[in-house]
């Protein structure tokens, strides 16, 4: 592969190494500012960490072996402070004459690249992050100082020597890149889903799409926390046995995000609390302690409790535990309120949190019927 190949795979696979570190902590802001996801807003958060990354790779591959030969080899010439030399560079690399050869000019295509490398950054910070003109064009001229800074140091002198040209008209070229891409962010706007449906507070149908959210959230949950705690404790006092690796990192995390959680709070999982859902008893209020831990032994809980059997005692309850997952997935998108395997064995029923809210809240004609002291 070249070297332009190697750096898009990488900056494609950060970019999913980043979005899967970020997606719980999204997802939750999102449902909260936004009171929703949408799936086209969620496709451009995941471009701009892709274009983050491709950022990442540009400014520090290709790395060359920087040996002490090498760096006294390529000592001087790592500092270009002389702003518009890109436009000398161009007269002086130019060979022919036309528009043809104009654009096959080294020079040229550089001076484009940079301009057009940081178009994206202007168009995501106007979009995104909702700044304006000035604070776009800063945020732009600060990312290209430290890119510059980053190559000038040799990556903050974790390397012998500088290995990349640090240039003043990068410094220029990229901010007007940035400040072009702030005039055209109005055609993201053209994507569909970038206001949401209704006001934050007000409550959101329950869809098989949510339901597998929260799931797949709390499933992720349950891994990474499991897998943090096994870490530490290998590392503080060496690695357990099996039993005890099962325990730790598998059955604990459940019982504390699938149950402990629920019990301590207003009966949600900490994915349904992440996606703004909430089961509901007969009565529409929380439901009662039983209910909860039948939910949570006929749902995840108890897929995370066969994987622990599996894992102590005996491989022959895994597939039992894929085959939980498998019903409760189905039944979380068939059934019309959504209910999953856990809260129909459990007589539950889910809804969304701010259902709570509207009920609370008075309405302004039964506030003007109120009588006076």
């Amino acid at each position: 592969m070249t070297d332009p190949t190697i750096s898009a795979v990488i900056a494609v696979f950060a970019g999913f190494v980043l979005a899967g570190l970020l997606a719980v902590p999204y997802i939750a802001a999102s449902y909260r500012r936004r009171g929703e996801l949408g799936l086209w807003r969620v496709l451009l958060v995941f471009g701009f960490l892709v274009y983050a990354m491709s950022l990442w790779t540009y400014t520090l591959l290709p790395i060359p072996e920087t040996t002490t030969a090498w760096c006294a080899e390529h000592a001087a010439g790592h500092l270009q402070l002389r702003p518009f030399q890109f436009v000398a560079d161009i007269g002086r690399e130019q060979t022919g004459t036309g528009i043809r050869a104009f654009l096959r000019n080294p020079a040229v295509q550089q001076a484009v690249f940079n301009v057009a490398l940081f178009v994206p950054l202007g168009m995501f910070v106007r979009h995104l992050f909702r700044r304006g003109f000035a604070a776009t064009v800063a945020i732009g001229f600060a990312v290209s100082l430290f890119i510059e800074c980053t190559q000038l140091t040799g990556v903050w002198f974790l390397f012998e020597c500088p290995y990349r040209l640090a240039d003043v008209d990068d410094l220029l070229t990229n901010t007007l890149g940035a400040a072009l891409g702030f005039g055209l962010a109005p055609l993201l706007r053209l994507l569909p889903g970038n206001e949401p449906s209704a006001p934050p507070g007000k409550p959101r149908p329950v869809t098989a799409r949510r339901r597998l959210l929260g799931m797949a959230v709390d499933v992720v949950s349950v891994i990474l926390l499991g897998t943090t705690v096994a870490i530490l404790t290998t590392l503080l006092v060496g690695e357990p046995d099996t039993v005890v690796t099962a325990l730790i990192g598998t059955l604990l995390p459940a019982m504390l995000l699938l149950f402990v959680i629920p019990v301590a709070g207003n009966g949600a999982s900490f994915g349904q609390r992440v996606v703004l859902l909430r089961p509901a008893g007969p009565d529409g209020g929380k439901p009662a302690l039983w209910r909860m831990a039948v939910r949570f032994l006929a749902g995840s809980g108890g897929y995370f409790t066969l994987l622990t059997l599996a894992s102590a005692v005996n491989s022959g309850f895994e597939p039992l535990a894929n085959l939980l997952f498998f019903v409760s997935g189905i039944l979380a998108i068939r059934p019309q309120g959504h209910q999953g395997l856990s809260g129909l064995i459990a007589g539950l029923r889910v809804v969304d949190v701010r259902e709570l809210d509207d009920v609370a809240e008075p309405s302004p004609v039964s506030v003007r019927a109120r009588p006076g002291p």
